[in-house]
C-alpha cells in the first residue's frame, strides 16, 4: 500500500507514447483525481527522467517517470468558530481582512485553523443579519470552499471569497484576465536602488528547498512574473514599499524583492532574520520583538462586483505590529 511521500517509478511503454503526463497519472493512480494529480504536478512531484515535469508533457518511449505520493485528498474543512473580520458581504461575496498566522485552505499539516474553516462557520452554519444564507462556492474543489485567491500564511490583509459557483468563475476570469488590482505594503531590509521601478524576473520552484521559490528561467516550473513597486519611505536600513504585482505567483512579492537585494523585513524563507526587536531601528536594546514574521500586508484589492459590474474597492489598515516597526523607523531611523 503506498503512503504519502512514497517515491514510485515506472517507464513509459508503447502504450503511453505521445499521451499526455497527467492523463497517464489519472490512469495509473486512480485513488487520485485527474485534479488532484495535476496540482501535485504543478508542485513539483513528478519528475520525468530526472526534471520536474509539466502536466502537459506528452511522454516518449523508455522515459522513467517518478511520482511522490501525495496526501490523500480530503473531503473538505469541518466549520470551525472563530472571529473573522469582514470588510464586505453580500449574497454572491464576501471580503475578509485574514490575519497574519492564519493558513487560506487545508493543506499538509494544516487542517485547522484554516480560513476556509471558519468561512464555513460563519457563512454557511450561521444565518446572517444581513443577508439571506448562501453558503459558499465549491469550484474551488472541496478543501477550498469560497477561496478564489490566496494569501501566505503570514500575510495578513484582503482577501475576496465566493459565495456560490457562478460569482466564483467571474472572479476567476477576473484574477486569470489581470484586471483585479492588487495593492500590497511591505518594509523592506535595505533600500531600493530607484523611487519606482518593475521587476520582470521569472519564478519557479527553488533547487533544492521544496518550501521556497527562486528566480529561475528555462524551467519546467518557471513562469513569467512582473512586480511593480513604489518607495513611499526610506529609513536608514530599510524602506516602506508599495508594490503592486501584475502576475499572481507563489511567494512572487517576497522573491522578487529578494532578487534585487532588498527582501521583506523579518522573512525567515528570504531575508535571514525571522523577528525585529527594537533594536534593529535603533530604540531600546533588550526589548521583546515587536514583529515575528514577514512585514508584508495586502493593503487593498479592486475589482469589478460580480453581480451589479460595478468597480469597488476594498481596504486594511496596517496591522499593529508592522505599523509597530514603521513608527520605530520614523521615530529612531529617518533619513529625512
Amino acid at each position: 500500500m503506498l503512503n504519502p511521500g512514497d517515491e514510485v517509478s515506472f517507464s513509459a511503454d508503447n502504450a503511453v507514447v505521445g499521451v499526455r503526463l497527467d492523463q497517464v497519472l489519472s490512469q495509473r493512480f486512480r485513488a487520485y483525481s485527474r485534479s488532484y494529480l495535476s496540482r501535485a504536478i504543478e508542485r513539483g512531484a513528478v519528475r520525468v527522467d530526472g526534471v520536474t515535469a509539466k502536466a502537459s508533457l506528452k511522454l516518449k518511449e523508455g522515459s522513467v517517470v517518478c511520482f511522490t505520493v501525495p496526501e490523500p485528498p480530503r473531503s473538505g474543512p469541518e466549520a470551525e468558530e472563530m472571529p473573522l473580520e469582514f470588510l464586505f458581504i453580500d449574497e454572491v461575496m464576501a471580503v475578509v481582512n485574514k490575519p497574519s498566522g492564519m493558513v487560506v485552505h487545508p493543506a499538509k499539516g494544516n487542517w485547522k485553523g484554516t480560513l476556509a474553516g471558519g468561512l464555513k462557520w460563519h457563512l454557511e452554519r450561521r444565518v446572517s443579519e444581513v443577508v439571506d444564507r448562501e453558503g459558499l462556492s465549491q469550484a474551488g474543489g472541496p478543501t477550498r470552499p469560497g477561496i478564489v485567491h490566496r494569501l501566505d500564511r503570514d500575510t495578513s490583509g484582503v482577501i475576496v471569497v465566493a459565495r456560490n459557483d457562478v460569482s466564483h468563475q467571474m472572479l476567476a476570469k477576473q484574477f486569470e484576465k489581470r484586471t483585479v488590482q492588487k495593492t500590497y505594503l511591505a518594509i523592506t531590509q535595505g533600500q531600493p536602488e530607484f523611487d519606482q521601478d518593475e521587476i520582470r524576473l521569472s519564478i519557479g520552484a527553488h533547487p533544492y528547498q521544496r518550501e521556497k521559490m527562486a528566480v529561475r528561467s528555462s524551467h519546467s516550473t518557471s513562469r513569467d512574473a512582473v512586480t511593480r513597486f513604489e518607495v513611499l519611505e526610506r529609513f536608514k536600513g530599510a524602506a516602506l514599499v508599495k508594490v503592486l504585482p501584475k502576475t499572481g505567483r507563489t511567494h512572487q512579492i517576497r522573491v522578487h524583492l529578494a532578487a534585487i537585494g532588498c527582501p521583506v523585513l523579518a522573512d525567515a524563507l528570504y531575508s535571514g532574520r525571522s523577528s525585529i526587536e527594537p533594536k534593529f531601528f535603533g530604540g531600546p536594546k533588550n526589548s521583546p520583538a515587536i514583529l515575528s514574521r514577514q512585514a508584508l500586508h495586502a493593503e487593498s484589492i479592486t475589482l469589478d462586483h460580480p453581480a451589479t459590474g460595478e468597480r469597488v474597492t476594498f481596504s486594511s489598515p496596517l496591522p499593529s505590529d508592522i505599523q509597530g516597526v514603521l513608527d520605530g523607523l520614523r521615530k529612531y531611523a529617518s533619513v529625512s
